[in-house]
């Protein structure tokens, strides 16, 4: 087996153990010692969440701007995606108004443009209007292209926002380890509310 055939499949399993530890953890009883964990790890997620924003505003400063005119902020700081015959992507985030904490949300996809292998992408949603809000707040979830498209921004070498972003329903930056990310397609992702 090829190296790039163990390293598809390594991702593959990575994911796929993601995935089925949530669908596994959304079934079983909650004790107060899982309680305690799920409230570090919420910590952790609140602390993910805000370097996440810190560093889209080092890498893009306008983006501040156009987080102050949103509605909301939907933050995914860690989205592993993997690629194996059909790519699988999936990330646990936060939903800020005002900057405050308005609850807990996963993304799960077929593909958001990964590449082979797996990585990890940090992505902000910025709702830039009451009913792209509302979407998300939704029982029934959001799926982004079914019920509203996204205007992925892209920043150029000075860190200016390069696209016209700023009259669009929901904004999106995508963030890997070299910067932000343009030209991703976030179409097909799911995103749902999770219990508190």
């Amino acid at each position: 087996m090829s190296r790039f055939s163990r390293f598809n499949r390594t991702g593959a399993l990575m994911l796929a153990a993601v995935l089925g530890a949530t669908t596994l953890s959304a079934c079983t009883t909650t004790s107060p010692s899982d309680r305690q964990s799920q409230t570090a790890q919420r910590a952790e997620l609140d602390q993910s969440v805000q370097e996440t924003l810190d560093r889209l505003y080092r890498t893009a400063p306008q983006a501040r701007s156009l987080v102050q005119q949103s509605k909301g902020v939907l933050v995914f700081p860690g989205v592993l995606g993997a690629s194996f015959v059909f790519g699988a992507s999936h990330g646990e985030g936060q939903l800020l108004i005002d900057g405050a904490d308005a609850g807990y949300y996963t993304t799960t996809s077929g593909s958001i443009g990964f590449q082979a292998g797996a990585q990890s992408q940090a992505i902000v949603y910025l709702l830039m209007s009451e009913g792209a809000l509302n979407r998300v707040r939704s029982d029934n979830g959001w799926s982004i292209g079914a019920n509203a498209g996204v205007a992925v921004a892209d920043v150029g070498a000075n860190g200016q926002i390069t696209n016209n972003t700023a009259n669009q329903e929901v904004v999106a930056f995508v963030m890997n380890n070299q910067g932000i990310q343009g030209g991703v397609s976030l179409e097909g992702a799911k995103i749902s509310k999770v219990g508190r």
